[in-house]
């Protein structure tokens, strides 16, 4: 079975459908009615925009091609295959990465202007770091791909990290744990700003920080699956931990922005 198309399993669509139900007046003895009122695109501002999104983990796929280095959720998948509901991993998903062209073509089709997806950190600096690379297949991947959501009429929104930060920093200092990341981070960013900045004009630097906070090191149950609980995770303090890494978290978001 071929794979299915990133844009047919998008993780939430903000095409707004809005409708209103006027009651009519009515005599008692009969039975209410409503009227429905037309809504038209035409009803919008001409600069509202109507958008979906994604991010690169759940829908890309090619999770060791491409140049691309492990993030913590490839490590946590292979860790803890038993804490992912369907026993699913990152190395086909939507096809995302081989299919782009056809996917932006369904946005087209969807009649949305507006596209939020996510570049996987570990997509353009291998090993988390400016020094150990820059992988050029990665850097020309999102290239083609803004371009051609660009010259279908879509504006590219980019999410700069979405929860898929690198294995290598987490074995080499702890990832988010030590305050080491915000500089490492702050260098893909930049990567980002200059590499696509000339065609990107609106940036989410770091996903949810309360939920890689809250799942990863308060829960256990998200990458890279840490608590307090030796029954449930290996290693992880639940009551300090949370705090130190929302705390880079945001200073990494500061840094960056």
């Amino acid at each position: 079975m071929m794979p299915i198309s990133a844009t047919q399993c998008l993780i939430s669509i903000f095409v707004f459908v809005l409708f209103t139900c006027l009651c009519s007046n009515c005599q008692s003895t009969q039975e209410s009615q409503k009227e429905y009122v037309s809504i038209k695109r035409s009803d919008f501002p001409n600069n509202f925009l109507f958008g979906a999104t994604t991010s690169a983990a759940q829908i890309e796929g090619s999770a060791k091609s491409g140049g691309k280095g492990p993030s913590v959720w490839d490590q946590f998948i292979r860790e803890f295959p038993e804490k992912i509901k369907d026993n699913s991993n990152l190395e086909v998903a939507a096809d995302s990465y081989n299919r782009y062209k056809e996917d932006v073509s369904i946005l087209k089709d969807l009649g949305v202007n507006a596209y939020r997806f996510s570049i996987p950190w570990t997509r353009i600096l291998p090993d988390g770091t400016l020094g150990g690379g820059i992988n050029q297949e990665g850097i020309s991947h999102y290239n083609s791909f803004i371009d051609e959501l660009i010259k279908n009429d879509i504006e590219p929104f980019v999410t700069i990290l979405h929860f898929d930060s690198p294995e290598a920093l987490e074995n080499k200092y702890g990832g988010f744990l030590n305050y080491s990341i915000v500089n490492d981070f702050k260098d893909y960013a930049e990567i980002c700003f200059k590499t696509f900045g000339d065609r990107v004009k609106n940036w989410i630097t770091i996903n949810e920080p309360l939920i890689m906070a809250k799942m990863g090191y308060a829960m256990g149950v998200g990458p890279p699956g840490r608590y307090s609980d030796r029954k449930i995770c290996p290693n992880g303090n639940a009551a300090t931990e949370p705090y130190i890494v929302a705390h880079n978290v945001l200073l990494a978001h500061a840094t960056a922005a």
